[in-house]
Parts: C-alpha cells; structure tokens; sequence
C-alpha cells in the first residue's frame, strides 16, 4: 500500500470535517470558508451548556489554525467550525463532551480534536463517546497532551493520536510502535494561520493532529467506504518508518 492509493489525486470533496476548538475565522485566506457554525458555552446560572448555531468568531486563532492546517491537504473539504474553548483557550469538559456529541449526530466524518481532558471524571463519558464515533464511522483524530498525563479521548484506541515530530512535509507521518501515541506529524517551529488573517510560528501537538486530519479527509474523500478502523490501518501502512514494525 502506498501514500499514491491512500490519497494520490484526492482533494477531501464530499469530506465533513469538523473542528472542535476556539472557533475558526472563515474570512482568513488559510481558510477560504466554513461550512457549518455553532457555538457551546458553559451557562453558570442555569448550569447547563447553551448551544448557538450560526457564525462566530475565533477567540484565540487555535481553530483557525486548525482549519488552515487541515485545508493544505484537504483544499475541497467542509469544514465545521464547533466552538467551545474561550479567549484563554480554556473550557469545560462537560461542553467538549456536548460539542463531540453534537459532531457524531450530524455525521462529521471526521472530528479534529486538538484538545483533551485529563480530569478522570470525564473518562468514562469520553469513553461511551469514542466508542460511538467509532462505529458510526466518524474517525477521531485526537492530540495527545504536550506533557506526560492523562489525555482524554487521546488514549482510547478507538480513536487516532498524534504527537509532534520536527519534520516538515505534511505528507509525512511516523507510527509509533509503542502506543498509546499511534502517530508523529509535523508540528515543530510551523507556520499556521492565527488572528486578523495573519500567521505565527509555534510548536506543538495541537498542530501535529490537524496534519493527520486533512490526509484522512483526502483519503476519505477516495475511499469513501473506509471505517476508522480501516483508516487506521492505512495510516501505519503509509508511515514513512512503517516497515521497522512490520
């Protein structure tokens, strides 16, 4: 199996991507457009999460980011902007866990999710959740924690995690042969869209994910019978060291 069968002349068409973070700026050239908005806040006095659908703005630039990452190599996707992180790129897990839940039941094929919780009372509700994206065929895409702790959803095996490596081609990843981190992507001194349609430099897991994110949108969007499970399997097939592990 080759990176040519995986994604070779694909463009992520017909590929719902949903991106559940600060919000995503559909007017940044990185961007060009999103397909659905909606928004999900923590109300303190009815504790309870309100859901707004419609355009928003991105508090921080991480989603933007995000979306400009996933964009470079899946240009002809849908992207979904889910907005639940705040201007200090903060939220609560009871919202992130409303917002997944939302994403599954619309039918994202795929959700990029450069967040995580490593609150051990949200375990078990990311749990039931992976789980049920995985047999809905939507395929999580998942970065892991920037320092050694618990990372939910990132650690289930129903879903794909990432970490960085300092590599520089968005087409390359490595699988790692020693999980629960699956797979490395670049995210090491890159250049992502932020604010005001400008562009900043910085490392981190966060943008390795979305790297992973736009290849399994274009692979998707060429086999589009794929499970997650599939799309997995591909993934470690392709991987620049895949044969070390074989």
């Amino acid at each position: 199996m080759t990176k040519e069968w995986a994604w070779g002349g694909a463009t992520g068409a017909g590929v719902d991507v949903a991106v559940i973070d600060s919000g995503v700026d559909p007017a940044h050239p990185a961007v060009g457009s999103v397909h659905r908005a909606v928004a999900l806040a923590w109300d303190r006095e009815a504790e309870e999460v309100v859901f707004d659908d419609g355009p928003h703005a991105d508090l921080y630039g991480h989603g933007t980011a995000c979306a400009g990452i996933i964009r470079k190599a899946a240009p002809d996707c849908r992207i979904w902007s889910i907005r639940v992180l705040g201007e200090r790129l903060t939220g609560k897990g009871v919202v992130f866990g409303h917002a997944l839940d939302w994403a599954i039941e619309q039918g994202a094929r795929v959700v990029n999710l450069s967040l995580s919780t490593g609150r051990e009372e949200y375990f078990g509700m990311f749990h039931e959740l992976a789980d049920r994206a995985f047999f809905a065929g939507t395929v999580l895409v998942c970065a892991v924690n920037n320092v050694p702790a618990p990372t939910y959803p990132g650690e289930f095996a129903s879903v794909i995690s990432v970490a960085a490596h300092d590599g520089k081609d968005p087409f390359s990843i490595d699988c790692n042969p020693k999980p629960p981190v699956e797979f490395g992507a670049p995210g090491v001194d890159v250049e992502v869209p932020w604010l005001n349609g400008g562009t900043i430099t910085s490392t981190g897991n966060s943008f390795a994910a979305p790297h992973v994110t736009g290849l399994v949108a274009r692979m998707l969007s060429k086999h589009p019978h794929l499970t997650p499970y599939d799309v997995k399997t591909v993934l470690r097939a392709v991987a620049d060291n895949a044969i070390q592990h074989e």
